[in-house]
């Protein structure tokens, strides 16, 4: 792709995230209590990349709809987003999320669960708001997202318990807990811009594949990015004993004393913060991180290849040259 033409995506993504941060930054202004409103303002006005809005706009113009079609719905996806954040920290005890303290970090739990609940039921306001004719397959979009993510965050949360887990077990809670939201984004986006079945077959399957891409993405960062630019610690993965495709992987590789050393990750629940080198080390050592590396090109190609059905060439380079930026992320 020409410099030029990544320098136009890269300002129109610019542009458009910055209107989805006015419509964030308003939606909790001038409500009341101020209680619940202001810690919801506080997380939703973190530094969010809003990949998941600027996906639902994309797809929308990619099927020959305007933005304009679209802004309520992306707005809501963003919110739903965080909704799911934010439980998230909760259960996984998070202290830190995008460089900041997590929200019942920096007020209470209680507070942090209720603003959750805040965020769905005004995501499902914002949406409303640009369903027409078509409002019975968006909400059915958006609602199916949610009950995935619930549903793979049900999974994430049963595999911490049991003490083997397959790649494909793995591999099928992603696709529920990260790429159903992405997927959703993409389907939503292709139905509001006013996409025929075909098309928006196409771009939901990009939406999944690139999710599916992402995720993996972000289990190999949690090992491998600058921690200032990550906005998490690195190593935590590791730390809370979490079963990623980068452990699962090495089990499933690894012999001898380096499987005794990976399943002691398991038994112990963690690691201690000294140790994470070490684990890094055998990573490297039993070639698990170029594994995920390849993986994600797979998933990627994948997604990629979905991009046949939209007709625009300019509508699909922006797709394409967003699914680069994200696998290529440090945060």
């Amino acid at each position: 792709m020409k410099p030029s033409e990544q320098k136009k995506y890269s300002d129109i993504y610019a542009k458009e995230r910055k209107k989805i941060n006015s419509r964030l930054e308003s939606a909790f202004s001038k409500r009341e209590p101020r209680s619940l409103y202001k810690p919801s303002s506080y997380i939703i006005c973190g530094a969010g990349k809003r990949i998941r809005p600027l996906l639902v706009l994309l797809t929308a113009k990619s099927v020959g709809g305007k933005f304009d079609v679209a802004y309520n719905a992306a707005v809501a996806v963003e919110l739903l987003h965080n909704f799911t954040l934010v439980h998230d920290d909760i259960m996984d005890n998070a202290d830190k999320r995008r460089g900041r303290l997590t929200l019942h970090k920096k007020y209470n739990e209680s507070t942090a669960i209720l603003v959750g609940d805040s965020l769905l039921s005004v995501a499902y306001e914002f949406l409303l708001k640009d369903c027409n004719g078509n409002s019975k397959n968006i909400l059915i979009s958006f609602t199916n997202g949610l009950v995935e993510v619930c549903e793979g965050q049900g999974l994430d949360t049963e595999y911490e318990r049991r003490k083997n887990v397959s790649l494909d077990e793995y591999l099928l809670m992603i696709k529920m807990k990260t790429a159903s939201m992405i997927k959703m984004c993409c389907r939503i986006g292709s139905t509001l811009g006013g996409g025929s079945k075909e098309e928006i077959k196409g771009i939901t399957s990009y939406g999944l594949n690139l999710g599916i891409a992402f995720q993996i993405q972000d289990d190999l960062l949690d090992i491998t990015a600058d921690e200032e630019k990550f906005g998490k610690r690195i190593g935590g993965d590791l730390l809370e004993g979490k079963k990623t495709y980068l452990l699962i992987k090495a089990l499933e590789k690894a012999k001898g004393e380096d499987r005794n050393a990976l399943l002691k990750v398991i038994d112990k629940k963690g690691i201690k913060i000294n140790q994470v080198n070490k684990y890094k080390t055998l990573y490297e050592k039993l070639n698990v991180i170029d594994d995920a590396k390849n993986l994600i090109n797979y998933y990627t190609k994948r997604a990629l290849k979905s991009l046949y059905v939209i007709k625009n060439e300019n509508d699909r380079k922006i797709l394409i040259w967003l699914a680069d930026i994200l696998l290529k992320r440090n945060n």
